[in-house]
């Protein structure tokens, strides 16, 4: 894992949040993937190779699923557990999202896009403040409900997961015409003082908590210039492909 460690910034020695805060500000949460003809395996080389090797970025099951190895390398006790986003309205299937319990204290989470920057009390269950909001923890019968500034984030599953048991339901993010990762290829990365964040539309960059939005007329030069992202426009539809 030590190539994980220097793709992030961070050492052997660094802490839980500093880890969680390099990972953040390092990795962007993208799904091109699913934009692309390539499938999402997950097992951990392959996510290894895409991530580290490749420097690339990729959503919950893979992020959350590779920090979790690099925790336990590390010498913490990791625990994958199953969610249901709340897009506003209702939740989601199971196992739509996927969060992590680190040495059953901590809730951990690089793989939500705007979330955290440090790991929240996974015991605690009043008000956290954190750099990016203010994050409260709420028991709803054998579940957890996550609040981010008082909306219902996401809800949890306490029961622990293996990564095998998301695949299902990745593969389902990928292909469902209903999946959210289906609508729009995007790239977003948490920065100290915001957030920036690429669709094939706009470039909407946060910044002290003030928001300026750019029309994209060429998206693979955008994903390159905010991402490092090497894609081209593989035909009239608008897919991206990598080069």
């Amino acid at each position: 894992m030590e190539g994980y460690l220097q793709r992030i910034g961070a050492s052997r020695d660094s802490s839980l949040a500093e880890l969680q805060e390099l990972h953040l500000l390092s990795v962007p949460f993208e799904n091109l993937h699913t934009h692309m003809d390539i499938r999402i395996v997950l097992e951990i080389p392959w996510l290894y190779d895409k991530i580290v090797t490749q420097r690339r970025g990729g959503f919950c099951y893979e992020l959350n699923g590779l920090f979790a190895e690099l925790l336990r390398d590390l010498g913490h006790s990791v625990e994958l557990l199953a969610a249901r986003v709340f897009n506003g309205e209702k939740l989601g299937p199971p196992f739509d999202h996927l969060a992590l319990v680190v040495d059953g204290a901590w809730l951990v989470d690089v793989g939500f896009g705007a979330f955290s920057l440090h790991p929240l009390s996974w015991t605690s269950r009043e008000d956290q403040q954190d750099p990016f909001g203010v994050f409260r923890l709420a028991d709803h019968g054998e579940d957890v409900d996550v609040f981010m500034n008082g909306s219902l984030a996401y809800r949890l599953e306490r029961r622990p997961r293996s990564l095998a048991e998301f695949m299902p339901t990745c593969w389902w993010q990928q292909t469902a015409p209903e999946s959210g990762f289906r609508k729009a290829p995007r790239a977003s990365l948490a920065r100290l003082d915001g957030r920036v964040t690429v669709t094939d539309e706009k470039v909407v960059i946060t910044k002290d908590g003030h928001k300026t939005s750019t029309d994209v007329e060429d998206p693979a030069a955008a994903f390159l210039e905010y991402f490092g992202l090497h894609f081209r426009q593989s035909n009239a539809s608008g897919v991206l492909r990598q080069l």
